[in-house]
């Protein structure tokens, strides 16, 4: 039976039985017991050297540190804010500042690139490495805690449609309601084996070791560097469960899979975009025994619908239904449940609820307000800005964004965070950065710049290379248009509409340079 009550997150370490393996690293096999232990020795040294409640930045690769963190921070009492390791100084800055982490944990060549002003005084950075060796002369803590499972544990940062990213800020409760949930629906067991290749700096990646931990089953994570690499551990590991991103997907599908690499995987589980008709097809083709679940979910909700594997092929365009523990109501225009069939906004009510952006107020007000009143739940729901509606079975639909954010390759892109670093080269005058729908990107990046008559391509290239230097590569932008001038509306605004249906007028015609 789907148990509601939520726990300490720690207590996730403790879900399988003591000798079955919990985690496989590059160069070792962690069980639960072995988890418990290094989990021990983790928290113990965070607890010594930060204070309770303060926040302890980690930025790395996929490792035994990065895996590990979540519960030994949770352990500790303080707060945990993954960074996402494709990041570069300027966002990894911001994150760390606006966090007021105490403690940056990273690897040497990234914490190298770090200057002292982009962490501050206030804030000690030490090198993975030295973490451990530090942890292991300590004294651990051994016990499960006994936190108040609504006290802050994580903040996750997601870029918003504009300005720089913005911190969710994550209970106990709501990470360990979101593994049991996903376990629950997923149907995972204790000999599942998830391979991790999702960053564990998104809520979905996250999860990927939350879930399967309940479920007493087995992670291994893998930062890899062609879509070969992961069919490779497939077949190395067992693979039952793999979860991955639309452009991943088309990337996965168009290899040849050799048969010990498919014969495990009983489930492919999708998110950060829509699962296309063909992409369906394909997956059936490559492991026809496996399951597909479509899913649809926000940092601030963590998931909020999946589509059962039962329906995909008979409603391929679904999103599905409320996941455990979340309320989906979809709310019309006049403040109202929709009806079958008419278009409204998505409003997630429950538990998976976020606390509100850390340190934003403002923006939290926007966002998160109070659950509509036919709500069961009541209490605080996440508005998402998405239009939706239900048919007449029940099951949910996409229609549109309200914002202007852009999805590319699984990643949530701020166009304003981007127009802001075109506009710091000093190249350009204006920049407006727009999100055209791709077959494999799910949004491809389209950069429009105002900048000197006549400097064209060759300044186009010399800005091509300062963003290399400034943003992490899924935020480069794919395409590259010079104008002498960009249209404006009647206010005198930078008219967005009318240039972003120039532009993918431009691209669906091929003519894109």
């Amino acid at each position: 039976m789907l148990d509601p009550t939520p726990f300490p997150l720690d207590h996730l370490a403790a879900r399988g039985e003591s000798d079955d393996p919990a985690l496989i690293l590059k160069d070792k096999t962690l069980s639960f017991a072995d988890l418990q232990e290094r989990i021990a020795l983790l928290a113990g040294w965070l607890a010594q050297k930060v204070g309770n409640g303060e926040r302890v930045a980690s930025w790395a690769v996929k490792g035994e540190l990065t895996c590990l963190m979540p519960l030994a921070a949770a352990r500790a009492g303080v707060v945990h804010v993954p960074i996402n390791p494709l990041l570069k100084r300027a966002q990894v800055a911001h994150i760390v500042a606006d966090s007021g982490a105490a403690m940056l944990v990273g690897t040497k060549a990234r914490l190298k690139t770090l200057e002292p002003d982009d962490y501050g005084e206030n804030c000690e950075v030490v090198e993975e490495s030295a973490a451990w060796d530090q942890a292991a002369t300590g004294d651990g803590i051994t016990a499960s805690s006994t936190r108040d499972p609504e006290d802050l544990v994580a903040i996750l940062y997601t870029s918003g449609s504009t300005g720089q990213p913005k911190g969710v800020m994550l209970s106990h409760a709501n990470l360990w309601l979101g593994a049991v949930s996903v376990a629950h629906y997923l149907r995972m067991a204790a000999d599942d084996v998830t391979l991790a290749v999702l960053p564990l700096s998104f809520d979905y990646g996250q999860n990927q070791l939350l879930s399967t931990w309940y479920a007493g089953g087995c992670v291994t994570p893998l930062d890899y560097l062609f879509p070969r690499d992961v069919a490779k551990a497939c077949a190395k590991h067992s693979v039952t469960t793999l979860a991955a991103v639309p452009p991943l997907w088309v990337q996965l599908t168009e290899m040849d899979w050799p048969e010990d690499a498919v014969s495990s995987l009983r489930r492919f589980t999708n998110s950060g975009g829509a699962l296309t008709t063909h992409m369906v097809r394909d997956l059936r083709a490559l492991a026809p025994h496996a399951d597909v679940y479509p899913m649809y979910g926000l940092t601030e909700a963590f998931r909020s619908t999946y589509l059962d594997p039962s329906l995909v092929d008979t409603h391929p365009t679904s999103m599905g239904t409320a996941i455990p523990f979340a309320e989906i109501l979809v709310i019309n225009d006049a403040d109202e449940v929709a009806a079958p069939g008419e278009e409204g906004e998505l409003v997630h009510c429950g538990p998976l609820v976020a606390q509100g952006y850390w340190q934003d107020p403002a923006r939290t007000s926007e966002r998160f307000k109070p659950a509509p009143e036919q709500s069961k739940y009541g209490g605080t729901a996440v508005w998402s800005g998405d239009r939706v509606k239900r048919d007449n079975e029940g099951l949910l639909y996409f229609v549109g964004r309200r914002d202007a954010m852009i999805k590319s390759s699984g990643n949530r892109i701020s166009p304003q965070e981007l127009e802001d670093a075109a506009v710091s080269t000093g190249l350009v005058s204006e920049a407006v950065a727009l999100g055209v729908a791709d077959d494999r990107l799910g949004h491809a990046i389209h950069l429009v710049v105002r900048g000197d008559p006549g400097a064209g391509d060759a300044a186009a290239d010399r800005m091509r290379k300062e963003l290399a230097k400034a943003l992490p590569n899924f935020m480069q932008p794919h395409v590259v248009h010079w104008r002498d001038t960009l249209p404006t509306n009647a206010n005198g605004k930078l008219d967005r509409s009318a240039l972003g249906k120039e532009i993918r007028g431009i691209a669906a015609r091929g003519d894109d340079q």
